[in-house]
């Protein structure tokens, strides 16, 4: 029933001065159709590379959503009442999931390169700690670093496009990687550049599946994105000995899997997330300095390690 956009000041607070109402073909409200997606009109905001963006929205009773993504700690707040084009909100209650608002487009005197992030739950970043801070996850580090490297303020955009759960192959936590790397990908403005890592629930969830098959379809993945100009950055799977799903039959379709991803000559670079995340006593197992606890996910320090291990060069070409 009604929308606004402003500069965030904290997790209850926004600039007054920013604050500006969202329009969508000139009207306040919109009506969202299942599995559809609606953009508002342009809102000026002068902003700079790395600035927190708060959106509010009305809705005017209950309505079903199906559209979730895990953020970090206090990032979302829910009010009783109307929080449009208020500034403060300091008696909202903090919620874990993002609902309705996906994405964010700025517009910018020249053209940018924007990466993509596409992967299941270690993309989105399961097992982050982000308590001290909201950059946790390995593509919100990628971002850091490209914001650092000298004259590259604003060059960049990094899109998480990560589901925890997600699968290349088959749907039981959203749209199977297949189909949705199209539209996640692909259709983002501007995109230049997809970082995949994807495949891992496959091969622990998806006991009737060869590792052919999960090549296979990282194959077309390569070749869509390379269609559309896309450079892709394929990602080798971490290893996972002691998450539940684990075992020596799965373990040898991971290295399958890897042996595949280093051997391609078709894509522009691979990024080993295996070789940067792996206990070296032990490479089945993750790194205990960056194992978030759970054998699979890593922490802080592993995705840290993540981010550091993308080659930046790649990304400026």
């Amino acid at each position: 029933a009604g929308a606004s956009v402003a500069i965030g000041t904290g997790a209850d607070a926004v600039s007054p001065a920013t604050l500006r109402r969202l329009r969508f073909g000139g009207r306040s409200g919109i009506t969202i159709a299942p599995g559809a997606e609606a953009w508002s009109d342009a809102a000026s905001i002068a902003v700079v590379s790395g600035q927190a963006i708060a959106v509010s929205f009305r809705l005017e009773g209950p309505a079903p959503v199906a559209t979730v993504h895990r953020l970090p700690e206090n990032a979302t707040r829910m009010l009783q009442g109307n929080a449009v084009m208020r500034p403060v909100w300091r008696d909202a209650v903090a919620l874990q999931w993002n609902h309705v608002v996906t994405g964010l487009d700025v517009h910018g005197p020249e053209a940018r390169r924007v990466v993509v992030a596409f992967g299941d739950s270690i993309t989105e970043g399961a097992g982050a700690d982000e308590r001290q801070g909201a950059s946790a996850r390995y593509p919100d580090r990628l971002a850091q670093r490209l914001r650092g490297m000298p004259g590259s303020a604003g060059a960049f955009g990094v899109i998480n496009a990560g589901i925890s759960g997600n699968r290349l192959l088959a749907s039981p936590a959203g749209p199977p990687g297949i189909e949705r790397f199209a539209h996640d990908v692909l259709t983002q403005s501007g995109v230049t550049h997809a970082v995949i890592l994807l495949g891992i629930n496959d091969i622990g969830l998806g006991e009737s599946l060869g590792s052919g098959q999960i090549t296979a379809g990282l194959q077309r993945l390569v070749a869509q994105a390379h269609a559309r100009g896309v450079k892709v950055m394929l990602g080798t799977l971490p290893p996972f000995k002691g998450a539940p799903y684990w075992s020596e039959a799965k373990e040898q379709q991971r290295q399958a899997v890897n042996r595949w991803i280093r051997g391609r000559q078709d894509i522009d670079a691979v990024v080993d997330f295996d070789a940067v995340l792996r206990n070296p006593a032990d490479p089945l197992v993750l790194n205990p300095l960056y194992d978030s606890g759970d054998r699979l996910h890593p922490g802080n320090a592993g995705y840290a390690a993540m981010a550091d291990a993308i080659d930046l060069r790649e990304l400026r070409e």
